[in-house]
Formats: C-alpha cells, structure tokens, sequence
C-alpha cells in the first residue's frame, strides 16, 4: 500500500470505478486505510475538541446510534481523503450532469467547490463518524444540508465485522420511476470504503437516461459495536 493517502487514492483503478459507478451507481474500495489509522480514527470519538456537534439518533428519529460532526480545520487524515476523493469523483458527478442534459457544474479542486457552498451560507464541515451499539440503525436517509451539495459520498469501515460487531450492513434503497424500489446489501471489512450517490443517479433508458432517487442507512447491529467515518463533501448551513 503506498505510504500517502494521496497516493493510495491515486494508485486505485479509476477506470473501474467509473464504469461501476455507471453501471451501478455505487462502488466497493479496497482497502484504502490500514488498522492502525482506522484504529486512530476511532479514538478521535472520545475526544471533544475534534468535533463541533454530536447528534443523538434516537431523539431525532434517525435510528438508534450516535455519530459526530468534525470541526475545522479537520484532522489532516480526513482533510487529505476528502480533497483527494473529491478530485476524482468530481469527474463522474459531471459525467452524470452530461448524461441528464444538463451542464458540468463541479469545479476540479475541492477548495473552489466549498467556496460555492460557502457563498450560500454553508460553511460548516460534514464529515463525521459513527458509532452503533448492539440494537442500533440508521433510517433511510440523504446527507444534503443545504442547496448545494455533491452527488457523492464515501463511507469508510473502522472496525472488522463479524469480530467487533454482527449486522449492520450498508443499506441503498433505489426509488425507480413507475416501478418498485430496489435495494442493494453492501458489506466493508475495516478500512474499505464505499462510494454512493447523496441523492440520485442517471439511468439509461431506451431513449435517454433518467434519474432514480436513492437514501441510504445501516441494518440491525447484532452484537458488539460498530464505527464508520462519512467523507461528506459539501459543507452545511
């Protein structure tokens, strides 16, 4: 594995990526962080100066869990996921645009982006981590926090399941026009990550592509305790 996160996110199959993002609107990766960071990672939960808010699930009918939202300036590990990640996705996310008719929009560095959020008053950083004890989920939902948003997100795996937890499975629920939902089971082991859309994604039709809508949340965690870092890429009001 190289030794920068740079570099590993480099050194992944970009080509494969965005053929599967295409094709099925989500992506697994490879193991991206080694035990040792996700471990670090983890024990940034207990620390309150990394965090500006905590968000109790259960009161707000989220599910049942917890999870925190950093502060800036953000831990450089996940600061250098988030610019790094961005660069790439930023190129599907126009590609999907094209697809629906309409005009690229993303900038290429992650800096001029957050910039159009924080012209709309979102100026707050969302990445976050969570964490599920024994009984805990997350609803179906979106991450989008304001009028400007990305279409995409990346969800890490910290710790290894079926050893630290059971369930607890990533959730995407796909809302097709005149027809039923689909949806999609996705298992990490620590340190992989998962690429999905924030809300929708172009479909090809028969004649043009269209858009489906997708929410995503976790299944039923069995047994034991279970913590997953979110790389959100627009800021929030």
């Amino acid at each position: 594995m190289p030794n920068s996160i740079e570099d590993r996110i480099a050194s992944l199959n970009w080509s494969v990526i965005h053929q599967t993002l295409d094709d099925q609107g989500y992506a697994k990766i490879p193991v991206l962080l080694d035990e040792h960071e996700c471990q670090e990672i983890i024990r940034m939960y207990t620390e309150a100066s990394y965090f500006r808010s905590t968000i109790n699930m259960e009161r707000y009918r989220f599910g049942r869990g917890e999870y925190k939202y950093f502060r800036a300036p953000l831990p450089a590990i996940l600061q250098q996921l988030r610019t790094n990640f961005y660069s790439e996705l930023a190129i599907a996310a126009n590609r999907w645009l094209n697809y629906l008719g309409k005009d690229a929009i993303y900038p290429t560095n992650h800096s001029d982006f957050l910039e159009q959020c924080h012209q709309k008053e979102q100026v707050h950083p969302t990445p976050l981590i969570l964490k599920y004890e024994a009984g805990g989920y997350n609803c179906l939902h979106q991450d989008l926090y304001g009028e400007i948003y990305f279409p995409f997100q990346v969800l890490f795996a910290l710790n290894q399941r079926e050893k630290d937890y059971t369930g607890g499975e990533s959730l995407l629920i796909e809302q097709r026009p005149r027809a039923q939902s689909r949806g999609h089971v996705i298992t990490l082991k620590q340190g992989e990550a998962l690429i999905f859309p924030t809300n929708h994604r172009p479909v090809s039709g028969t004649r043009r592509y269209y858009k489906t809508t997708l929410r995503h949340g976790v299944s039923t965690i069995l047994s034991g305790m279970r913590y997953g870092l979110g790389i959100i890429f627009h800021d929030a009001k």
